[in-house]
């Protein structure tokens, strides 16, 4: 601070010397003036920042599996209970008219039959043990077998013929050791393991306890590479089908294969599933696995950039956009949002109503529900202009936000989410290629990894096989039993 002694002394030298210290003081006050704005901006930035990452932190605990692709099992204890995105039904729970039920009913040719005789009279005691019944009342206790396997023997004879030729009878194609487990056993061994997803030391467990035959984890292991091995073709002839369908399926999750991050893929139909799975996760994967390359039908996915890489017609998953737009109305509070649920959701009611009828929506309706996706997509822009920042000092376009991301995507990919209006085929949602993933996320919570690639590979075409046999309406154990039969199944294929 200058004292009234310099300042003096200034004055006293003369004008040039006032001057040259006004002008020095005047660059020092604008100098300090521009650090404390540059400081200024520095902090807003800071403050700025800081908002972004509190509220990027928000919205990622507020994302539960109602709002969000998140399984429920991630929402905790602490979260409310999943709420269906499903309209609420006028039915009462339970079994409809029409369910086939499996009431437990009486057999017409019992295996056993045990009768309570009549000794005596009640009465004055006298014997009736040779009296006929005059009527006999029936019921029946269905119950499982003795436990143990059947064994057949089979005996090839040899015959000395008088020509002297030693003459010896084949054995089936399948008898092949001294001693081995027939089909169902292999069967039932496959069922526990891939379907009813048990450990190797509980399926053991059941086939002692159940048939008195502990079965070992090597004998295990080698009866599902054997069935591994036999559903190369039948899983070759479902994948070409799937290939060749109209509308297709497509979904990926993460899965432990030795510790290490790899991606199970699934593509599906309403009667085919294949599974497969690859160390990577997009195109690479998808080109290996050699299904969506070649495949001109229309492919149901939700929004991984990589199918998009497919010149195939696309349709996307509105169970997807409906969760998106449920987190974008209840944590961003956009009323856009709560509009666009609506509107998908009156486009699947009047595509379910017209469909027993009729092949599409009438042009009214289709004008109708085009104008009213457009008027909702002009409000969300509004709610969620573009904004640019003149000192954005990084190259590229502009960070947007979640909601204005998903306003875009139901924008520039709406003939995608509109599939289904426009084709009846076309389903609303992805729920096949999740349903039939499913299974999968439960056997990785039950056994964590697998063990090697070979493991991982023969899991998935023997699940893939299961699942196409079910949706089929054949049994699991019976579509295994097959396998080691010699005659598995493959569904027919069906274009339309």
């Amino acid at each position: 601070m200058m004292t009234s002694a310099q300042a003096l002394a200034i004055y006293r030298a003369g004008p040039e010397t006032v001057v040259r210290v006004l002008l020095e003081m005047d660059a020092r006050i604008d100098a300090l003036i521009a650090a404390n704005e540059k400081q200024m901006r520095d902090f807003t930035t800071r403050i700025e920042i800081g908002e972004k990452r509190i509220k990027h932190l928000e919205d990622q605990l507020a994302k539960n599996s109602r709002n969000s692709g998140k399984p429920p099992s991630s929402d905790g204890f602490n979260r409310p209970a999943p709420k269906s995105l499903r309209e609420k039904s006028q039915r009462p729970t339970g079994g409809q008219p029409g369910h086939a039920g499996f009431t437990l009913t009486m057999a017409d040719k019992p295996d056993r039959i045990q009768v309570h005789q009549v000794e005596s009279c009640v009465r004055c005691s006298r014997s009736l043990g040779t009296v006929p019944a005059d009527s006999v009342e029936r019921r029946q206790v269905h119950d499982l077998p003795p436990r143990g396997l059947i064994v057949t023997e089979h005996q090839a004879e040899t015959k000395l013929c008088t020509c002297g030729c030693l003459n010896k009878a084949l054995f089936p194609p399948d008898i092949t050791a001294p001693v081995q487990y027939g089909p169902g056993v292999k069967a039932a061994a496959v069922y526990l393991k891939n379907y009813q997803l048990l450990p190797y030391e509980r399926a053991g467990e059941v086939f002692a306890d159940l048939f008195a035959c502990p079965i070992s984890e090597g004998t295990l292991a080698n009866i599902l590479a054997d069935c591994h091995a036999r559903l190369e073709e039948p899983a070759l002839q479902i994948k070409q089908q799937i290939a060749k369908a109209p509308v297709a399926h497509f979904d990926e999750s993460g899965s432990r294969v030795d510790k290490d991050l790899w991606w199970v893929h699934v593509a599906s139909t309403a009667n085919a599933t294949y599974y497969d799975i690859h160390p990577k996760r997009g195109t690479q994967a998808i080109n290996a696995i050699d299904i969506l390359p070649g495949f001109l039908g229309r492919a149901i996915h939700d929004f991984w950039k990589p199918y998009f890489a497919y010149p195939c017609d696309h349709g996307l998953c509105n169970a997807h956009h409906l969760r998106e737009l449920i987190f974008v109305h209840e944590e961003h509070h956009q009323p856009w949002a709560k509009s666009m649920i609506t509107c998908l959701r009156d486009m699947k009611a009047a595509v379910d109503a017209a469909r027993p009828n009729a092949d599409a929506l009438s042009h009214f309706q289709l004008r109708t529900f085009r104008r009213r996706y457009q008027a909702i997509i002009e409000d969300g822009y509004r709610q969620n202009p573009l904004k640019l920042s003149a000192r954005r000092k990084k190259r590229g376009p502009a960070k947007k936000t979640k909601p204005r991301n998903l306003l875009e995507r139901l924008d520039k990919h709406r003939s995608q989410v509109q599939a289904f209006v426009n084709d009846f085929n076309v389903p609303f949602d992805n729920n096949q290629a999740e349903r039939d993933i499913r299974m999968m996320k439960v056997q990785q919570k039950i056994s964590g990894v697998f063990r090697s690639e070979d493991g991982a590979k023969a899991f998935c075409r023997i699940r893939g096989y299961i699942s196409t046999a079910r949706k089929n309406s054949l049994g699991a154990l019976e579509a295994l039993q097959r396998v080691f039969t010699g005659s598995p199944f493959v569904p027919l294929f069906n274009s339309s």
